[in-house]
Formats: C-alpha cells, sequence, structure tokens
C-alpha cells in the first residue's frame, strides 16, 4: 500500500519538468524530497496529488490509478499543503480550516468535527487565531492556518480502515524555529499513527532528523532515494548543490557554510 510514482515524466511544451521517476509515499513513513530550485520537487508533488497528468508513467493510489479516481475519491485519500495558497475572499481562520473538513453531509460526526477541530487548533498554536480574519494573518501564521487544514482532512470516523496521505511542500516556509519544530513534531506524530507523509523541504539538516527516507531531486531527474544516511553524502550532495558540502555521521549532519 503506498501513493506510487511509477516512471513519471511531466513535460510542457519542449520543457521536460520530472523524467522518469519512481517513487513511494509509504504509510507509517516521511519522505523528505530535497535539491536545488527548479530541481523538480514542487511539481512532483502536484503530479502525485493528481494536480497534473503526467506525460508517461502513472501514479497509483494504494493499488489504484489515479485517473480511475475523482477529486473526492482523492481527497478521502491524500491531504495537499502547497507552497502558497493565496485567498482572495476575506474568510476567517476558523473558515479557512473548516474547508479541511469532508463530512458535512453526515450529522452524526458534528461532535467529532468540533473535538477534531479544538484538537487540531491547539496543536498547531492557532487558537488564538481562529476568530482572526486570514489575510491579516503574517506569513508563518497562515502556513499554520494550512497545515490545520489539511491535518483536518485527514481524519477518520472510528473503525475506518483506510491509509491516508499528507503532501506537503516547503511547509517549514515562513515558520520561526518554535513552529517548525512543532510542525515536524506533529509529522513525525501522524507517520508513527500510520499517516504517510511526503514534504518537500530545503533545509538538509532537518531532512536528516525528521525523515525515514529521503529522494535528492535535480534538473527534474531522481538522483538518490533511501535513508538519510544512504543519500546525504558529501559527492552527491556536493554535485547537485554546486558548493562544497561536508557532512558528518553520529549524529548526521550536514554543513554547507
Amino acid at each position: 500500500m503506498s501513493i506510487s510514482a511509477q516512471k513519471v515524466t511531466l513535460r510542457r511544451g519542449k520543457k521536460t519538468l520530472i523524467e522518469d521517476i519512481s517513487i513511494d509515499i509509504v504509510p507509517g513513513k516521511v519522505l523528505a524530497v530535497i535539491g536545488p530550485n527548479g530541481a523538480g520537487k514542487s511539481t512532483l508533488l502536484s503530479v502525485l496529488a493528481g494536480d497534473n497528468k503526467p506525460t508517461s508513467g502513472y501514479i497509483e493510489y494504494d493499488y489504484k490509478n489515479i485517473d480511475r479516481l475523482d477529486i473526492n475519491q482523492r481527497a478521502l485519500t491524500r491531504s495537499v499543503m502547497s507552497q502558497a495558497q493565496a485567498i482572495a475572499f476575506n474568510f476567517s481562520v476558523t473558515e479557512i480550516v473548516k474547508m479541511g473538513w469532508l463530512y458535512y453531509n453526515h450529522n452524526r460526526y458534528e461532535n467529532d468535527f468540533q473535538k477534531t477541530l479544538d484538537k487540531i487548533a491547539q496543536q498547531c498554536d492557532i487558537v488564538h487565531l481562529l476568530d482572526r480574519t486570514y489575510n491579516t494573518l503574517s506569513g508563518g501564521e497562515q502556513k499554520r492556518v494550512h497545515f490545520a487544514r489539511a491535518l483536518l482532512q485527514l481524519w477518520l470516523p472510528e473503525g475506518t480502515n483506510q491509509n491516508r496521505y499528507l503532501l506537503l511542500d516547503e511547509p517549514l516556509a515562513n515558520l520561526d524555529i518554535t513552529h517548525e519544530i512543532r510542525m515536524l513534531q506533529i509529522i513525525r506524530q501522524k507517520a508513527e499513527n500510520g499517516i504517510g507523509a511526503l514534504m518537500v523541504l530545503h533545509d538538509l539538516n532537518l531532512a536528516a532528523r525528521f525523515a525515514d527516507n529521503v529522494a535528492l531531486l535535480n534538473q527534474g531527474k531522481l538522483i538518490a532515494q533511501g535513508t538519510p544516511k544512504e543519500v546525504l553524502n558529501q559527492a552527491s550532495l556536493s554535485d547537485v548543490y554546486g558548493i562544497p558540502i561536508t557532512v558528518k555521521h553520529n549524529p548526521l549532519t550536514v554543513t554547507y557554510y
């Protein structure tokens, strides 16, 4: 069981954005996707989410081809947090978070909704923001609100046996160090409870510390994938990023300045 990309390529005109990538998001594991700007990280996430259809290759959700799943079925399987979410209308924070709730037509889950919303708002440190207007928040506060929305979407009725996946594109952007660590701890906790998570990261040390597996992309190609110790090596990182990078072990630490 996984969200699985098999030999996925995406082209736009003459430009190849990602090429021949095979990768899995596995329940209970955190996959960090790393690489320089323009490597294809966000493009790969968008293909895995079903927002972009690959030119060749295919995506499967728990062995079902994504082409056979409508948008509602995809929403019940994975939640997505993009790099930036521009909101044109003057929604409140509570209204934004509620957009992640998938069970409005099921009155029997009404109590579950409020309890889950309250718990997630506490986890994400947005309780004091719930009555604020979204567009008055700082970039970091907005990021935490959308993270809460993505978490709410993962809720399942008790007794439901279904894998869920969390796809996060640069979730730590604009966060202070306190909220960076809090968010990463929540993602790890979700993985320990069986959620499969993919997060696009730029901080190589956070990838080393919080990910079970790492995928290194460059110029649209998958350069390496495996455990942090397997992927985060001096030769590969120095070549991909074009600067001298030092890797030390025990603990695994990446230095580039």
